[in-house]
């Protein structure tokens, strides 16, 4: 991974979708979801896996059944984000070969989701869970799970995140918001990027 980023483009259309990975991937964003509550997300995401896979980790977000994770590993899919967890979603994600990254909010799902097969977990919304939560979570969860903040974090809170134990985040609103053209995800990109690598110069360059 370039950087401990994932994109989050909720509202991106299949126009759209290959001009903003290509912004992403050069600014050093090198994993993108699209939300299946998205416009023709399957489009988007097959376009992008076209465009960009060979140099990114394109998956899908907002995915609730292990049917939409067949159909995403079909399209050339390589990661699976959910807003919870279900055994059934991260069994069959990890079956089919993908990253699996579900949503957690408490040490109960983060136990579940590892014991059905996590690669790493989402505390999300990590606003609302608050870096007290995080820290407490991080003592007793395995070092080897990477645990990314999703919701309400972004540039200004990146340290105190990563200080309490986050290896990564997901950016939404502050990445893509739809309508956006690629240039100006791209801005905001390299800015975000810059921020973090500053802050931990030991990210991956």
């Amino acid at each position: 991974m370039t950087t401990p980023i994932i994109a989050i483009l909720r509202g991106l259309t299949p126009p759209e979708a290959v001009p903003v990975a290509r912004a992403l991937v050069e600014a050093g964003i090198d994993r993108i979801e699209v939300p299946l509550n998205s416009p023709d997300p399957f489009d988007s995401i097959r376009l992008m896996v076209q465009a960009v896979g060979s140099h990114a980790t394109i998956g899908a977000g907002t995915v609730l059944t292990a049917e939409n994770v067949a159909r995403v590993a079909d399209i050339g899919g390589r990661m699976i984000v959910s807003p919870n967890v279900d055994a059934a979603v991260i069994r069959e994600t990890r079956k089919l070969g993908m990253e699996s990254w579900p949503g957690v909010f408490t040490a109960t799902e983060c136990f579940a989701a590892i014991a059905a097969g996590a690669t790493g977990l989402k505390l999300f919304p990590a606003d609302s869970a608050g870096i007290g939560t995080l820290r407490a979570l991080r003592a007793v969860l395995p070092n080897d799970i990477a645990v990314f903040a999703v919701g309400g974090v972004g540039a200004d809170n990146f340290k105190h995140w990563l200080a309490a134990g986050a290896r990564g985040f997901g950016i939404g609103s502050a990445l893509y918001r739809p309508g956006d053209s690629a240039e100006t995800v791209g801005i905001r990109a390299r800015e975000m990027v810059a921020t973090l690598r500053a802050i931990n110069p030991s990210s991956p360059a």
